[in-house]
Protein backbone atom coordinates (compact mmCIF):
# COMPACT_ATOMS: atom_id res chain seq x y z
CA UNK A 1 0.00 0.00 0.00
CA UNK A 2 1.74 3.24 -1.12
CA UNK A 3 1.98 5.59 1.87
CA UNK A 4 1.53 9.30 1.11
CA UNK A 5 2.29 12.50 3.01
CA UNK A 6 0.69 15.68 1.65
CA UNK A 7 2.49 18.90 2.57
CA UNK A 8 0.19 21.87 2.07
CA UNK A 9 -2.89 19.64 2.21
CA UNK A 10 -5.37 22.51 2.69
CA UNK A 11 -4.18 24.50 -0.32
CA UNK A 12 -5.20 24.20 -3.97
CA UNK A 13 -2.74 21.44 -4.91
CA UNK A 14 -3.17 19.65 -1.58
CA UNK A 15 -6.95 19.42 -1.81
CA UNK A 16 -6.74 18.26 -5.42
CA UNK A 17 -4.16 15.64 -4.43
CA UNK A 18 -6.62 14.21 -1.91
CA UNK A 19 -9.30 14.21 -4.63
CA UNK A 20 -6.94 12.16 -6.82
CA UNK A 21 -6.18 9.72 -3.98
CA UNK A 22 -9.92 9.22 -3.40
CA UNK A 23 -10.41 8.66 -7.15
CA UNK A 24 -7.55 6.16 -7.43
CA UNK A 25 -8.71 4.20 -4.41
CA UNK A 26 -12.24 4.00 -5.83
CA UNK A 27 -11.11 2.43 -9.11
CA UNK A 28 -12.20 -1.17 -9.56
CA UNK A 29 -8.73 -2.65 -10.02
CA UNK A 30 -8.03 -5.65 -7.81
CA UNK A 31 -4.41 -5.78 -8.93
CA UNK A 32 -3.58 -2.27 -7.74
CA UNK A 33 -2.88 -1.43 -4.12
CA UNK A 34 -4.76 1.55 -2.66
CA UNK A 35 -3.01 4.67 -1.39
CA UNK A 36 -2.82 5.32 2.34
CA UNK A 37 -2.54 8.95 3.47
CA UNK A 38 -0.26 8.77 6.50
CA UNK A 39 0.48 12.46 7.09
CA UNK A 40 -0.99 15.89 6.37
CA UNK A 41 0.63 19.30 6.87
CA UNK A 42 -1.00 22.74 6.71
CA UNK A 43 -0.15 26.33 7.51
CA UNK A 44 -3.08 27.78 9.45
CA UNK A 45 -6.32 26.19 8.24
CA UNK A 46 -6.80 23.95 11.27
CA UNK A 47 -10.49 23.30 10.62
CA UNK A 48 -9.93 21.89 7.12
CA UNK A 49 -6.86 19.94 8.27
CA UNK A 50 -8.95 18.25 10.99
CA UNK A 51 -11.70 17.46 8.49
CA UNK A 52 -9.17 15.90 6.09
CA UNK A 53 -7.68 13.85 8.91
CA UNK A 54 -11.10 12.43 9.79
CA UNK A 55 -12.01 11.74 6.18
CA UNK A 56 -8.79 9.86 5.39
CA UNK A 57 -8.10 8.39 8.83
CA UNK A 58 -4.79 10.24 9.22
CA UNK A 59 -3.09 9.98 12.61
CA UNK A 60 -0.09 12.29 12.06
CA UNK A 61 -0.61 16.00 11.35
CA UNK A 62 1.51 19.16 11.15
CA UNK A 63 0.26 22.71 11.62
CA UNK A 64 2.56 25.71 11.31
CA UNK A 65 0.20 27.89 13.38
CA UNK A 66 0.99 27.07 17.00
CA UNK A 67 -2.16 28.66 18.44
CA UNK A 68 -5.02 27.57 16.15
CA UNK A 69 -7.33 25.05 17.88
CA UNK A 70 -7.11 21.65 16.17
CA UNK A 71 -10.03 19.29 16.73
CA UNK A 72 -8.45 15.99 15.68
CA UNK A 73 -8.83 13.46 18.51
CA UNK A 74 -6.62 10.40 18.17
CA UNK A 75 -4.08 12.23 15.99
CA UNK A 76 -0.58 13.34 16.87
CA UNK A 77 0.03 16.95 15.79
CA UNK A 78 3.39 18.63 15.27
CA UNK A 79 3.21 22.40 15.73
CA UNK A 80 5.24 25.41 14.71
CA UNK A 81 7.54 26.52 11.93
CA UNK A 82 9.32 23.15 11.63
CA UNK A 83 6.17 21.03 11.97
CA UNK A 84 6.16 19.80 8.36
CA UNK A 85 9.82 18.79 8.54
CA UNK A 86 9.18 16.95 11.83
CA UNK A 87 6.27 15.12 10.21
CA UNK A 88 8.40 13.95 7.28
CA UNK A 89 11.28 12.86 9.50
CA UNK A 90 8.96 10.95 11.84
CA UNK A 91 6.41 9.22 9.60
CA UNK A 92 7.41 6.58 7.04
CA UNK A 93 6.13 7.47 3.57
CA UNK A 94 6.74 6.23 0.05
CA UNK A 95 5.56 9.48 -1.61
CA UNK A 96 5.73 13.02 -0.26
CA UNK A 97 3.63 15.55 -2.16
CA UNK A 98 5.46 18.86 -1.66
CA UNK A 99 2.73 21.46 -2.17
CA UNK A 100 3.56 24.05 0.48
CA UNK A 101 3.78 27.58 -0.90
CA UNK A 102 7.10 29.38 -0.87
CA UNK A 103 10.37 28.73 0.95
CA UNK A 104 8.53 27.14 3.87
CA UNK A 105 8.53 23.81 2.04
CA UNK A 106 12.31 23.53 1.56
CA UNK A 107 13.34 21.88 4.89
CA UNK A 108 10.59 19.27 4.60
CA UNK A 109 11.60 18.49 1.00
CA UNK A 110 15.22 17.98 2.04
CA UNK A 111 13.99 15.73 4.84
CA UNK A 112 12.01 13.67 2.33
CA UNK A 113 15.16 13.21 0.23
CA UNK A 114 17.09 12.10 3.31
CA UNK A 115 14.39 9.53 4.06
CA UNK A 116 14.43 8.12 0.53
CA UNK A 117 10.89 9.10 -0.45
CA UNK A 118 9.64 9.86 -3.93
CA UNK A 119 8.86 13.59 -3.98
CA UNK A 120 5.94 14.80 -6.09
CA UNK A 121 7.14 18.39 -6.37
CA UNK A 122 4.56 21.15 -6.71
CA UNK A 123 6.63 23.70 -4.79
CA UNK A 124 8.73 25.41 -7.45
CA UNK A 125 10.32 27.78 -4.91
CA UNK A 126 12.29 24.82 -3.51
CA UNK A 127 14.36 24.49 -6.68
CA UNK A 128 14.40 28.22 -7.40
CA UNK A 129 15.92 29.07 -4.02
CA UNK A 130 18.05 25.99 -3.45
CA UNK A 131 18.36 24.10 -6.73
CA UNK A 132 22.03 23.16 -6.34
CA UNK A 133 21.54 22.05 -2.75
CA UNK A 134 18.46 19.95 -3.54
CA UNK A 135 19.95 18.27 -6.62
CA UNK A 136 23.24 17.52 -4.82
CA UNK A 137 21.29 15.97 -1.94
CA UNK A 138 19.20 14.01 -4.43
CA UNK A 139 22.25 12.65 -6.25
CA UNK A 140 23.83 11.72 -2.91
CA UNK A 141 20.79 9.55 -2.18
CA UNK A 142 22.02 7.25 -5.01
CA UNK A 143 18.57 6.51 -6.34
CA UNK A 144 16.82 6.08 -2.99
CA UNK A 145 14.90 9.29 -3.63
CA UNK A 146 13.60 10.96 -6.80
CA UNK A 147 11.78 14.12 -7.84
CA UNK A 148 8.68 13.91 -10.01
CA UNK A 149 7.21 17.22 -11.25
CA UNK A 150 3.62 18.19 -10.47
CA UNK A 151 3.67 21.65 -12.06
CA UNK A 152 1.62 21.20 -15.22
CA UNK A 153 4.35 22.55 -17.52
CA UNK A 154 7.15 20.49 -16.02
CA UNK A 155 5.07 17.33 -15.88
CA UNK A 156 4.28 17.93 -19.55
CA UNK A 157 7.91 18.60 -20.46
CA UNK A 158 8.90 15.42 -18.63
CA UNK A 159 6.51 13.47 -20.88
CA UNK A 160 7.98 15.14 -23.96
CA UNK A 161 11.57 14.44 -22.93
CA UNK A 162 10.87 10.75 -22.47
CA UNK A 163 11.09 10.64 -26.27
CA UNK A 164 14.71 11.82 -26.18
CA UNK A 165 15.99 8.26 -26.15
CA UNK A 166 17.31 5.65 -23.72
CA UNK A 167 17.84 6.82 -20.16
CA UNK A 168 18.46 5.31 -16.75
CA UNK A 169 16.06 5.60 -13.83
CA UNK A 170 12.58 7.03 -13.49
CA UNK A 171 13.16 10.67 -12.51
CA UNK A 172 13.44 13.70 -14.80
CA UNK A 173 17.07 14.29 -13.81
CA UNK A 174 17.98 10.98 -15.51
CA UNK A 175 16.93 12.22 -18.95
CA UNK A 176 19.67 12.95 -21.55
CA UNK A 177 18.33 16.44 -22.25
CA UNK A 178 21.44 18.47 -22.98
CA UNK A 179 22.69 16.20 -25.76
CA UNK A 180 19.55 15.65 -27.80
CA UNK A 181 17.27 18.57 -27.00
CA UNK A 182 17.58 21.78 -29.00
CA UNK A 183 15.07 23.68 -26.90
CA UNK A 184 12.36 23.11 -24.32
CA UNK A 185 9.28 25.33 -24.50
CA UNK A 186 7.10 26.11 -21.51
CA UNK A 187 3.76 27.70 -22.31
CA UNK A 188 2.03 30.50 -20.42
CA UNK A 189 -1.64 31.45 -20.57
CA UNK A 190 -0.74 35.13 -20.52
CA UNK A 191 -2.74 35.69 -17.35
CA UNK A 192 -5.41 38.37 -16.90
CA UNK A 193 -3.24 41.14 -18.39
CA UNK A 194 -2.21 39.46 -21.66
CA UNK A 195 -3.76 42.20 -23.81
CA UNK A 196 -3.39 45.13 -21.40
CA UNK A 197 -1.09 48.11 -21.94
CA UNK A 198 1.96 48.50 -19.73
CA UNK A 199 0.44 51.52 -17.99
CA UNK A 200 -2.74 49.64 -17.16
CA UNK A 201 -0.80 46.59 -15.94
CA UNK A 202 1.39 48.70 -13.68
CA UNK A 203 -1.66 50.35 -12.10
CA UNK A 204 -3.74 47.17 -11.65
CA UNK A 205 -5.37 46.23 -8.35
CA UNK A 206 -5.29 42.90 -6.49
CA UNK A 207 -8.87 42.17 -7.56
CA UNK A 208 -7.91 42.56 -11.21
CA UNK A 209 -4.70 40.55 -10.85
CA UNK A 210 -6.53 37.64 -9.20
CA UNK A 211 -8.90 37.15 -12.16
CA UNK A 212 -6.99 34.41 -13.95
CA UNK A 213 -8.69 33.42 -17.22
CA UNK A 214 -7.76 29.71 -17.18
CA UNK A 215 -6.46 28.23 -13.93
CA UNK A 216 -7.89 28.13 -10.40
CA UNK A 217 -4.92 28.52 -8.06
CA UNK A 218 -3.92 29.99 -4.72
CA UNK A 219 -3.61 33.76 -4.38
CA UNK A 220 0.18 33.94 -4.44
CA UNK A 221 0.55 31.76 -7.53
CA UNK A 222 -2.23 33.67 -9.29
CA UNK A 223 -0.47 37.00 -8.69
CA UNK A 224 2.80 35.48 -9.92
CA UNK A 225 1.02 34.29 -13.05
CA UNK A 226 -0.30 37.79 -13.72
CA UNK A 227 3.22 39.28 -13.51
CA UNK A 228 4.90 36.36 -15.38
CA UNK A 229 7.01 35.77 -12.26
CA UNK A 230 5.43 32.33 -12.05
CA UNK A 231 6.84 31.54 -15.47
CA UNK A 232 10.22 32.97 -14.44
CA UNK A 233 10.28 30.61 -11.47
CA UNK A 234 9.31 27.74 -13.78
CA UNK A 235 12.21 28.50 -16.13
CA UNK A 236 14.61 28.24 -13.18
CA UNK A 237 12.89 25.06 -12.00
CA UNK A 238 13.25 23.49 -15.46
CA UNK A 239 16.95 24.39 -15.45
CA UNK A 240 17.50 22.37 -12.28
CA UNK A 241 14.97 19.62 -12.79
CA UNK A 242 16.05 18.61 -16.28
CA UNK A 243 19.65 19.84 -16.41
CA UNK A 244 18.81 22.33 -19.14
CA UNK A 245 20.95 25.35 -19.96
CA UNK A 246 19.24 28.74 -19.87
CA UNK A 247 19.48 29.13 -23.65
CA UNK A 248 17.62 25.83 -24.11
CA UNK A 249 14.52 27.04 -22.24
CA UNK A 250 11.96 29.26 -23.95
CA UNK A 251 8.51 30.55 -23.04
CA UNK A 252 5.59 31.03 -25.41
CA UNK A 253 2.24 32.60 -24.57
CA UNK A 254 -0.57 30.17 -25.38
CA UNK A 255 -3.94 31.54 -24.24
CA UNK A 256 -5.87 28.28 -24.81
CA UNK A 257 -3.73 26.47 -22.16
CA UNK A 258 -4.01 23.19 -24.08
CA UNK A 259 -0.34 22.68 -25.02
CA UNK A 260 1.56 22.71 -21.74
CA UNK A 261 5.09 22.11 -23.01
CA UNK A 262 7.07 21.14 -26.10
CA UNK A 263 10.49 19.63 -26.69
CA UNK A 264 12.29 20.31 -29.95
CA UNK A 265 15.07 17.81 -30.66
CA UNK A 266 18.27 18.31 -32.62
CA UNK A 267 16.89 16.20 -35.49
CA UNK A 268 14.24 18.88 -36.14
CA UNK A 269 11.26 17.04 -34.66
CA UNK A 270 9.07 18.46 -31.89
CA UNK A 271 7.02 16.58 -29.31
CA UNK A 272 4.18 18.45 -27.58
CA UNK A 273 1.99 17.49 -24.61
CA UNK A 274 -1.67 18.49 -24.84
CA UNK A 275 -4.24 18.16 -22.09
CA UNK A 276 -7.12 20.07 -20.49
CA UNK A 277 -6.03 22.71 -17.94
CA UNK A 278 -6.61 20.48 -14.89
CA UNK A 279 -3.94 20.12 -12.19
CA UNK A 280 -5.32 16.76 -11.13
CA UNK A 281 -3.82 15.18 -14.25
CA UNK A 282 -0.13 15.87 -13.41
CA UNK A 283 -0.82 15.06 -9.75
CA UNK A 284 -2.19 11.65 -10.72
CA UNK A 285 0.73 11.00 -13.06
CA UNK A 286 3.23 11.64 -10.27
CA UNK A 287 1.35 9.46 -7.79
CA UNK A 288 1.03 6.49 -10.14
CA UNK A 289 4.31 6.70 -12.09
CA UNK A 290 5.51 4.60 -13.88
CA UNK A 291 2.02 3.07 -14.13
CA UNK A 292 -0.93 4.81 -15.80
CA UNK A 293 -4.42 4.84 -14.29
CA UNK A 294 -7.81 5.91 -15.70
CA UNK A 295 -8.16 9.68 -15.54
CA UNK A 296 -10.03 11.62 -12.91
CA UNK A 297 -10.71 14.40 -15.43
CA UNK A 298 -12.18 14.57 -18.92
CA UNK A 299 -9.87 14.42 -21.91
CA UNK A 300 -9.82 16.85 -24.81
CA UNK A 301 -12.74 17.02 -27.22
CA UNK A 302 -10.86 17.28 -30.50
CA UNK A 303 -14.03 18.09 -32.44
CA UNK A 304 -14.38 21.41 -30.62
CA UNK A 305 -10.72 22.45 -30.81
CA UNK A 306 -10.52 25.13 -33.49
CA UNK A 307 -7.13 26.81 -33.05
CA UNK A 308 -3.95 26.88 -30.99
CA UNK A 309 -2.29 30.30 -30.75
CA UNK A 310 1.30 31.01 -29.74
CA UNK A 311 3.15 34.29 -29.32
CA UNK A 312 6.36 35.49 -27.76
CA UNK A 313 6.04 37.13 -24.33
CA UNK A 314 6.45 40.91 -24.22
CA UNK A 315 9.32 41.56 -21.82
CA UNK A 316 8.61 45.27 -21.78
CA UNK A 317 5.13 44.70 -20.32
CA UNK A 318 6.21 41.65 -18.29
CA UNK A 319 9.85 42.26 -17.26
CA UNK A 320 9.70 39.67 -14.44
CA UNK A 321 10.32 36.87 -16.94
CA UNK A 322 13.78 38.22 -17.74
CA UNK A 323 14.83 37.82 -14.11
CA UNK A 324 14.81 34.04 -14.55
CA UNK A 325 17.73 34.16 -16.99
CA UNK A 326 19.59 36.59 -14.73
CA UNK A 327 19.22 34.18 -11.80
CA UNK A 328 20.45 31.16 -13.79
CA UNK A 329 23.47 33.10 -15.08
CA UNK A 330 24.30 34.57 -11.67
CA UNK A 331 24.00 31.23 -9.85
CA UNK A 332 24.68 30.91 -6.14
CA UNK A 333 22.14 32.71 -3.98
CA UNK A 334 20.50 34.57 -6.89
CA UNK A 335 17.48 32.27 -6.96
CA UNK A 336 16.96 32.56 -3.21
CA UNK A 337 17.19 36.34 -3.46
CA UNK A 338 14.73 36.52 -6.35
CA UNK A 339 12.24 34.21 -4.65
CA UNK A 340 12.38 35.91 -1.24
CA UNK A 341 11.98 39.39 -2.66
CA UNK A 342 9.03 38.27 -4.74
CA UNK A 343 7.29 36.52 -1.84
CA UNK A 344 7.50 39.64 0.30
CA UNK A 345 6.45 41.99 -2.50
CA UNK A 346 3.46 39.84 -3.50
CA UNK A 347 2.24 39.57 0.08
CA UNK A 348 2.58 43.32 0.54
CA UNK A 349 0.61 43.91 -2.66
CA UNK A 350 -2.20 41.66 -1.43
CA UNK A 351 -2.19 43.27 2.03
CA UNK A 352 -1.99 46.89 0.84
CA UNK A 353 -5.70 47.11 -0.01
CA UNK A 354 -5.09 49.01 -3.25
CA UNK A 355 -2.36 51.31 -1.88
CA UNK A 356 0.34 49.50 -3.85
CA UNK A 357 0.09 49.28 -7.67
CA UNK A 358 0.74 45.95 -9.36
CA UNK A 359 3.82 47.15 -11.23
CA UNK A 360 5.55 47.86 -7.93
CA UNK A 361 6.04 44.11 -7.37
CA UNK A 362 8.48 43.57 -10.23
CA UNK A 363 10.11 46.96 -9.71
CA UNK A 364 10.89 46.10 -6.09
CA UNK A 365 12.13 42.60 -6.89
CA UNK A 366 14.40 43.96 -9.61
CA UNK A 367 15.86 46.57 -7.25
CA UNK A 368 16.55 43.93 -4.61
CA UNK A 369 18.36 41.70 -7.12
CA UNK A 370 20.48 44.66 -8.23
CA UNK A 371 21.43 45.69 -4.70
CA UNK A 372 22.16 42.23 -3.25
CA UNK A 373 25.54 40.50 -3.26
CA UNK A 374 25.31 36.97 -4.66
CA UNK A 375 26.96 34.35 -2.43
CA UNK A 376 27.71 30.66 -2.79
CA UNK A 377 25.21 28.05 -1.61
CA UNK A 378 26.58 24.96 0.15
CA UNK A 379 24.14 24.35 2.99
CA UNK A 380 20.56 25.03 4.02
CA UNK A 381 21.89 27.75 6.32
CA UNK A 382 23.42 29.51 3.30
CA UNK A 383 20.00 29.52 1.60
CA UNK A 384 18.24 30.78 4.71
CA UNK A 385 20.78 33.60 5.17
CA UNK A 386 20.34 34.77 1.57
CA UNK A 387 16.58 34.49 1.95
CA UNK A 388 16.56 36.56 5.16
CA UNK A 389 18.80 39.27 3.71
CA UNK A 390 16.61 39.65 0.62
CA UNK A 391 13.44 39.80 2.71
CA UNK A 392 14.90 42.45 5.00
CA UNK A 393 15.89 44.66 2.06
CA UNK A 394 12.51 44.16 0.37
CA UNK A 395 10.64 45.10 3.53
CA UNK A 396 12.80 48.23 3.89
CA UNK A 397 12.08 49.24 0.29
CA UNK A 398 8.39 48.42 0.73
CA UNK A 399 8.19 50.80 3.66
CA UNK A 400 9.40 53.62 1.46
CA UNK A 401 7.11 52.64 -1.44
CA UNK A 402 3.97 52.54 0.70
CA UNK A 403 4.78 55.91 2.30
CA UNK A 404 4.91 57.62 -1.09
Amino acid sequence: MPRVIVLGSTGSIGTQTLDVVRHLNALDDSGREPFEVVGLAAGCNAALLAEQARRFGVRHLALANEDAPLDAPGSKAFRGESAAEQLVRTVDADIVVAAMVGMAGLPATLAAIDRGSVIALANKETLVAAGALVMNRLHASKGRSSLLPVDSEHAALWQCLLHAGPHAGHGPSSLPTTERVKRAILTASGGPFRTWTKADIDAASPTQALRHPTWTMGRKVTIDSASFMNKALEVIEAHWLFGLRAEQIEVLVHPQSIVHAMAEFIDGSTVAQLAPPDMRLPIQRALTWPACAPAISQGLDWTTLRSLEFERPDLERFPALGLAYWAIAAGGSAGATLNAANEEAVQAFLDADGRMPFGEITRLVTEVTQRTTITRIHTLEDVLEADAAARALTIELLGRALRR
